[in-house]
C-alpha cells in the first residue's frame, strides 16, 4: 500500500497541527487559514499577522529580513 506524501498510515491518530504565531508580536491565527503574510527568511518560514503586516508594509516589499524591521 501507498501513502501520499504527508497522509497517515496510524489510523487517524496523528498529531494535530501547531498553530501558527506571528513572527513579531506573538499574537496566534485564529481558524485554519489565517490571511497572515509568510515569508522565507534563511531557508526558514515565518508568519506575520495582519497588524504588522500593515505596519511594515514598505519593509516586506523592500524584502528586507524582519531583523532590520
Amino acid at each position: 500500500m501507498t501513502s501520499l506524501p504527508g497522509g497517515s498510515d496510524d489510523g487517524g491518530s496523528a498529531p494535530k497541527p501547531r498553530p501558527i504565531v506571528c513572527a513579531r508580536c506573538g499574537a496566534q491565527a485564529r481558524g485554519p487559514q489565517p490571511t497572515w503574510t509568510c515569508s522565507v527568511e534563511h531557508g526558514t518560514r515565518r508568519y506575520f499577522c495582519d497588524s504588522c503586516s500593515r505596519e511594515n508594509l514598505r519593509a516586506i516589499e523592500g524584502r528586507l529580513d524582519s531583523a532590520w524591521w
